[in-house]
């Protein structure tokens, strides 16, 4: 984790966030005195490719139907 001041973090506020798309985080300080952290955001899950997929990794006796399948999605789970 390195630290920058707020007028080096301004003009390198580029490099400073493909740094942190890099897993990399960046204190900001004012003064010395930090004020800022500039960190990576979590990455989204990956989605499954298909439904399918999904069902077919799972025990036979624990297989859901598509339709719960469908309905736990669109919920958002």
């Amino acid at each position: 984790m390195g630290a920058v001041n707020l007028a080096e973090a301004k003009a390198h506020l580029s490099e400073l966030v493909s740094k942190a798309q890099s897993g990399e985080e960046t204190i900001i300080t004012r003064r010395g005195q930090p004020v800022a952290k500039l960190v990576p955001i979590a990455q989204p899950k990956k989605a499954l490719r298909s439904l399918a997929q999904f069902r077919s990794g799972l025990p036979q006796a624990d297989r859901p139907s598509v339709e719960l399948i469908r309905e736990l999605r669109d919920e958002g789970f």
